[in-house]
């Protein structure tokens, strides 16, 4: 990093925090990067380590998480989601620290009736917190064909993004006494699970067990991302083409118009634009410029 640490405090910060780190820059092999952590063989590593599937039956879901944990960077994954009637279950893709405090930055696809979209459930939490919701539908069928959704986690922002199209961003409003995810390394998890008490219209409408086993697929994993070491180490740079990916990473032009493009036609819930749930006024990061 050298002396360009110095130039503002919000590169300092990064910095100190790159001490402990060090960079990775890869293609997945689910066998190496991932363990199957709960659903009694309902996970499956297959194809040379190269595809991975969740199930949920009426018994129980399942779910994987990194060996690894990271601490800032770009985290791909291709995602194939429950086709059919997939209403009342949810297929959960995030990046999560743990404890009471945890930070975490949220994917969470919300199954529906055969026909109707699916919504995408984005969250944020810091230091325990959450209640910043927004929610999509996506302009593809997403069960038909693997489709990538990437998280960009700067110090500076998380920007989530959908096959390379930003579809949010949320900056660092420190200044203005906002909590952000900056200290806590995280693990990637992911788990398929029954929330028909919630998922799907509220909870109107139930899973329909008969159309069990219901199953995801994922493939393509690729981190440009920084390990939590423990270790006194530089965030040494591994890879000369992608390895600075994520660092330089802001939106242009053309990425400002891609986002102005899916918040104007597919956002469906903004908790920003929530009145009845804040009354007293919006969340104070909700009053500034979105990118």
């Amino acid at each position: 990093m050298g002396s360009s640490c110095n130039v503002v405090s919000m590169a300092l910060l990064a910095c100190l925090v790159l001490n402990s780190l060090v960079f990775v820059a890869h293609g997945g092999d689910f066998y190496q990067d991932f363990d199957l952590t709960w659903g009694d063989k309902r996970g499956k590593i297959f194809n040379g380590g190269k595809l991975l599937s969740l199930s949920l039956d009426r018994v129980s879901g399942s779910g994987f998480q990194s060996k690894k944990e990271y601490l800032f960077g770009r985290i791909d994954m291709q995602l194939k989601l429950v086709a059919g009637n997939s209403a009342g279950t949810v297929t959960a893709y995030y990046l999560s620290s743990q404890g009471p405090t945890h930070d975490e930055i949220d994917f969470e696809f919300l199954g529906n009736l055969s026909g109707d979209p699916y919504i995408l459930h984005t969250n944020v939490f810091t230091q325990g917190k959450g209640n910043r919701e927004q929610q999509f539908y996506l302009w593809f069928d997403p069960t038909r064909n693997f489709h990538t959704y990437s998280i960009i986690w700067k110090p500076q922002h998380i920007i989530f993004l959908v096959d390379n199209i930003p579809i949010r961003v949320f900056k660092n409003a420190e200044s203005i006494g906002v909590p952000f995810p900056k200290s806590q390394p995280m693990r990637i998890y992911s788990s398929l699970w029954n929330a028909d008490d919630w998922a799907t219209r509220g909870g109107l409408v139930k899973t329909d067990w008969s159309k069990a086993p219901f199953t995801a697929y994922y493939r393509n994993f690729i981190a440009n991302a920084c390990v939590w070491s423990g270790r006194s180490s530089s965030c040494a740079k591994t890879n000369s083409v992608s390895a600075g990916a994520w660092e330089t990473n802001e939106l242009d032009a053309p990425g400002r118009r891609r986002l102005r493009w899916v918040q104007k036609y597919f956002m469906i819930y903004n908790y920003c634009t929530d009145l009845k749930r804040f009354p007293q006024g919006v969340p104070p990061e909700c009053k500034r410029p979105r990118f």
